[in-house]
């Protein structure tokens, strides 16, 4: 593995180098052909006699081997755009975004409807318009919040269901007088209609169909707070706590708070109704005071041992990590239910500072990885009691 050093000197000077610093793998190859994605297209190149690398003409997926070939590009506008977010810091991202646009201008980035209008709108391509809508113009911005609504769309409709399902009520032994199909008590109706059974026939015939009442899963109010990170590496997880919360949103017993922050906190509860006007508002990027934000949601909670903090990050405070102790500390010892999601969406992978998690975790807080309906179980259970 080259060193950090070497391996900077490595991006600047491109292929050529190699010979003095070694060659580049893992997350480091993806970065050279991500930049060479971008800056491979640059005529200058050619006159000073530098070799092009396939980037010139469209990119080489980020990852493979930069040898010279003339195979077809497979990587798009938006797989260079989720890459280039996962691999380098926020100024870089920055750079890149504003090279790609401005330098080389990459129009369908931000300013070519068509680009938009020919993708399949989906988790990816939603996390792309989110990096890069405050580059868009109106029209574009217009077209891009269109593909919001869809994915949104597409995940309240499967989310709904998974919560719906967490905070079903379970079937007492009762009877009930409400007859439809959910409560119709099989073995009980068999019991009771034993004596119209006819040998001959081998029929039972029903006159007396019985049911079962349902029970209620909450008794008194409780509070959910969600703060999300919102730095650039969080974008799945964002998408998803919007639409989770929205999901809560009214469900009987259950006060629900949404809460963004980066090293700023920004209450977003009015908006929890409404999760594509509330995406069009988030702001990714910036860096990150966990502390900050906790201590904010400890401010909401109204009856402790009838509160849930969730606490969605990937756990590398930019702010004062004592105090993000402390404040974890102050919310467990009165009661209130800490949860650390180091993601919170399905294809959850999470790179996350552990050393934090850990200190975090020897609080008391529970610290993991959840699907949005593993929320919502957790979240049923507390409050069934």
């Amino acid at each position: 593995m080259i060193p950090p050093d070497l391996e900077r000197w490595r991006l600047v000077l491109g292929a050529p180098a190699e010979s003095c610093t070694g060659a580049l793998g893992g997350e480091g190859a993806e970065r050279d052909a991500a930049l060479d994605w971008l800056y491979g297209r640059d005529a200058d190149l050619g006159r000073r006699g530098v070799r092009r690398g396939s980037g010139a003409s469209g990119g080489r997926e980020p990852g493979r081997d930069r040898t010279g070939g003339d195979e077809p590009s497979r990587l798009t506008t938006v797989d260079w755009i989720d890459a280039v977010h996962r691999l380098f810091p926020k100024e870089t991202i920055e750079r890149l975004e504003r090279d790609a646009v401005e330098r080389y201008e990459i129009h369908d980035i931000v300013t070519d409807p068509a680009v938009l209008e020919r993708i399949e709108p989906d988790a990816t391509l939603l996390r792309a318009v989110l990096r890069t809508k405050h580059l868009m113009d109106p029209e574009v911005l217009a077209l891009a919040r269109r593909i919001v609504e869809a994915v949104v769309r597409q995940l309240m409709e499967r989310l709904a269901t998974e919560v719906r399902q967490a905070f079903h009520g379970t079937r007492s032994r009762r009877p009930s007088r409400i007859e439809n199909s959910r409560n119709f008590d099989f073995h009980g109706t068999i019991r009771a209609n034993l004596a119209h059974y006819r040998p001959d026939e081998r029929r039972l015939y029903i006159e007396k169909p019985r049911f079962v009442s349902r029970t209620r899963r909450h008794v008194e109010q409780w509070q959910m707070i969600l703060l999300v990170d919102q730095s650039g590496s969080m974008a799945g997880s964002v998408i998803h706590s919007a639409v989770t919360a929205a999901c809560l949103w009214g469900l009987p017993g259950l006060k629900t708070h949404l809460v963004a922050f980066d090293t700023a906190v920004v209450d977003l509860t009015s908006d929890v109704t409404d999760p594509v006007e509330l995406l069009m508002k988030v702001q990714l990027g910036g860096g990150t005071d966990i502390a900050r934000a906790v201590a904010y949601g400890a401010g909401l909670v109204e009856n402790p041992r009838r509160a849930i903090v969730a606490v969605v990050t990937d756990f590398y405070e930019g702010g004062d990590r004592a105090r993000l102790v402390r404040e974890v500390r102050g919310l467990v010892q009165q009661g209130t239910h800490v949860l650390g999601l180091a993601a919170l969406y399905e294809e959850a992978d999470p790179d996350y500072d552990r050393e934090t998690a850990q200190y975090l975790a020897d609080e008391g807080a529970h610290i993991g990885a959840m699907t949005p309906g593993l929320l919502a179980g957790f979240v049923a259970e507390r409050i069934a009691g």
